[in-house]
């Protein structure tokens, strides 16, 4: 079945109506000056009680628990409606880059967050100073309250304090970030999302926004999906100098920012923001990397069903078998509730609501963010999902993975902002798992061997995108910062070590005439200024979730109540902690070979099909 014109058309807009009527709105204004009245409230708050790296400590456990409890609870409401708003912008940001009251407001906001992060870091570094004495913090988190209750938070920001600059620098670091790696990442995504290219299709050329492009590499036209790619090359190519220099700018400050601070190196902060260590990673990898002989085994069985010794780049999403269809909304709507309502009922009523309740934006349009990604809007206990919907299968998943960080979002909802920062290992776990949720089912539903292979196709795309061209990524980002800490690299420069990259990973499966130099210039995981190495996480989040499933699979709905209760704890431990829960050991080869040769059965099937 192929889309039809009024599908697209109809393609649903997020409504964030009922957390403010606009950005001009009396609401909208009202809040951003409670904002300023509670940044305003909180910098009193610690001038009074000396909350500062050369500060004093109160002399009594009870004391100190009490001083450490108030701050909590006033950062607390500052973060769930400072968030609010943020994610109230960006909701508009993300969708039209040519709003320029949005940009206005953003940037005003980031001002307001520099005053935020000051506080933090004012905080951070009093905290530095009370665990000089190493009992005074375990002796306050014995007395009851919010101390107590946010034990994991002091704790980590006491271990983390030990790579603080001076408050003077901190400060003066935060406040030029706007001007510098902020302001280069918020370049990057208004140059990406404003490209747009003439296209042919059926006899009539239209002016397509760089988003819909990129999504016609799962066309089931190969001429489509040749022209797409080569156009989008033709398209990064004419952006390429500005996009390197944001590049350029953002990793640049990451490691002048990370040299200052005493850290090993750009990866060494991420690791504690992943909330692993390097033996952790470093199992992982090796075993992202024994894998790389079994996906180039799928790469070589689908070149032959296309006739190919080896894949272009454009073919790497070609659908293969029988669906090549696309989907209307409301089939994919349909598809997805009915595979979450196989899981559990509290899953699939609340991807209901959030379908009745409009919180995905699907329509691709100029102006657009291209890709996908679901945010929290705490003040109300919600979630947004932003997408570009075509119809493909490959979009469908998309859909049911956005929608399962969304299900993780709820499942925190009752956390304070302090205790729901999860990280970026464990954010990918529910939308894993609910991916996999609507793989299995719709593999258990094939009515052919022809549609068995096709979804196998879209599995197996994502696949391989998390583990072969993830592990990619990291090469070109450890790259980047190895050569950026000697001098500043040119377009050529990135393109090289891109293709570099990619010949390592995907080998012989991939023509080497035909790879994608420019994958740097539109992923907005590199532009991101305090978060490096955005990519392991993701295989990471897929094979923790594919042995999360499994473990489902042999327990049933015995394991739905601890499953939900390890979401809404994952701001509040680490990785190797929360996945003993399961007995499962994170430097064990055996765990992360066992998920991914759940991979492998998918593959040994595909390849005999």
């Amino acid at each position: 079945m192929t889309a039809k014109e009024s599908d697209v058309g109809s393609l649903p807009h997020w409504d964030l109506s009922n957390v403010y009527p606009g950005l001009e709105s009396k609401e909208f204004k009202t809040a951003v000056e409670q904002v300023k009245a509670q940044l305003d409230d909180l910098d009193s708050y610690m001038s009074e009680s000396n909350i500062r790296r050369a500060g004093s400590r109160p002399e009594s456990s009870a004391k100190l628990a009490e001083t450490i409890s108030h701050y909590l609870d006033r950062m607390n409401d500052l973060l769930l409606l400072f968030g609010t708003l943020e994610a109230y912008v960006h909701s508009f940001v993300s969708t039209d880059s040519y709003n320029t009251t949005a940009k206005r407001v953003e940037s005003e906001l980031e001002v307001l967050g520099v005053r935020l992060e000051r506080l933090g870091v004012f905080f951070e570094g009093w905290m530095r100073m009370v665990t000089e004495d190493p009992n005074a913090l375990p002796a306050a988190l014995e007395h009851e309250g919010s101390a107590k209750e946010h034990a994991f938070y002091l704790k980590e920001t006491a271990e983390q304090s030990k790579y603080m600059m001076s408050e003077a620098e901190e400060t003066l670091a935060s406040e030029l970030s706007l001007s510098g790696a902020v302001a280069w990442a918020k370049l990057q995504g208004v140059v990406s999302s404003q490209i747009k290219v003439p296209f042919e299709r059926e006899g009539r050329t239209q002016e397509l926004p760089i988003t819909v492009i990129i999504n016609l590499r799962t066309d089931p036209d190969e001429d489509v999906r040749r022209r797409a790619y080569e156009v989008e090359q033709e398209a990064w190519e004419r952006v390429r100098e500005p996009l390197a220099a944001c590049l350029n700018g953002v990793k640049g400050s990451v490691i002048t920012l990370y040299k200052r601070r005493g850290r090993t190196d750009p990866l060494h902060q991420t690791l504690d923001q992943a909330r692993i260590d390097r033996e952790t990673l470093e199992t992982l990898l090796g075993a992202m990397r024994g894998s790389f002989p079994m996906f180039r085994r799928y790469w070589h069985a689908k070149a032959e069903r296309l006739g190919k010794s080896a894949l272009p780049w454009w073919d790497l999403w070609a659908p293969v078998g029988r669906l090549e269809r696309r989907y209307s909304w409301d089939e994919a709507r349909g598809f997805v509730l009915g595979q979450f309502d196989t899981f559990s009922d509290r899953l699939a009523e609340f991807a209901h609501h959030a379908y009745e309740s409009s919180w995905i934006d699907a329509e691709p349009r100029d102006g657009k963010r291209a890709g996908a990604f679901c945010m929290t809007l705490p003040a109300v206990k919600e979630s947004r999902v932003l997408c570009n919907f075509d119809g493909s299968p490959e979009q469908v998943t998309t859909i049911a993975h956005e929608l399962g960080h969304a299900y993780h979002n709820e499942m925190q909802k009752n956390k304070t902002p302090l205790q729901r920062r999860t990280p970026m290992t464990l954010a990918e776990t529910a939308s894993i798992f609910t991916q996999a949720i609507v793989t299995d089912a719709a593999l258990a539903q094939a009515q052919s061997v022809d549609e068995e292979l096709a979804i196998l196709e879209t599995d197996l795309i994502d696949g391989s995108q998390v583990i072969v061209d993830i592990y990619s990524r990291y090469l070109f980002e450890n790259e980047v910062f190895q050569r950026r800490e000697q001098s500043e690299l040119s377009a050529d420069d990135f393109c090289e070590s891109m293709s570099r990259a990619q010949k390592e990973t995907y080998a012989e499966a991939l023509d080497p005439e035909h790879l994608h130099p420019y994958m740097w210039t539109w992923k907005p995981h590199y532009y991101i200024p305090s978060l490096s190495f955005y990519n392991f996480p993701y295989a990471f989040g897929l094979l923790f979730g594919l042995g999360l499933y499994a473990i489902y699979q042999q327990r049933g709905s015995d394991f739905l109540d601890e499953y939900d209760a390890l979401l809404s704890s994952t701001g509040e431990g680490t990785a190797a902690d929360l996945a003993a829960r399961f007995d499962i050991n994170l430097k064990e080869p055996a765990f992360w070979e066992g998920s991914l040769k759940v991979i492998e059965g998918r593959i040994d099937r595909y390849v005999a099909l």
